[in-house]
């Protein structure tokens, strides 16, 4: 259904694209040019993008970070799809517990959502995902504050 592939700097206006959709932009803090940038050429991070299997149209980007941590632990930073409910989230997320537990012999895995973001929670649930606790109020948001949940799976729990 999906495959992901390294992204590149001609990925970098579609990357900041998905991130400025409002949605998106409620769930996660858009980064600048820059950081994605940047990011590119982080040995501890991976940016990747979700394209269909069928005809690699680009529909949604990734952020791993971890990849020098000797704790082989992972973190899922970031996960945005241009589509919502057509089963992206849950394939990209299946491929990146894969890539996590088989292609680099993680430990853990894990990721924090904001903790009104109750759809990509029950999506992280449904996946394995464990809650580990809460940053309460950790995020200015608007006039408010909001949590952050931190969730994980280990390679044990597959």
């Amino acid at each position: 259904m999906i495959v992901l592939k390294t992204a590149t700097e001609s990925d970098i206006d579609f990357i900041c694209a998905c991130e400025a959709e409002e949605e998106s932009a409620r769930y996660i803090r858009p980064w600048p040019r820059e950081w994605h940038v940047a990011a590119l050429a982080d040995s501890d991070c991976a940016s990747l993008i979700i394209y269909t299997a069928h005809n690699l149209e680009r529909v949604g980007m990734i952020l791993l970070f971890g990849f020098a941590s000797p704790d082989r632990s992972i973190e899922l930073r970031r996960i945005v799809c241009a589509r919502r409910g057509a089963g992206i989230g849950r394939a990209a997320i299946k491929a990146v517990k894969k890539m996590a537990f088989e292609q680099m012999s993680s430990h853990r895995l894990w990721l924090d959502v904001k903790s009104k973001n109750t759809r990509a929670r029950h999506l992280y649930q449904s996946e394995g995902f464990i809650e580990e606790g809460v940053m309460r109020e950790c995020l200015l948001d608007g006039d408010g504050f909001e949590s952050l949940i931190l969730m994980s799976i280990l390679q044990s729990e597959l």
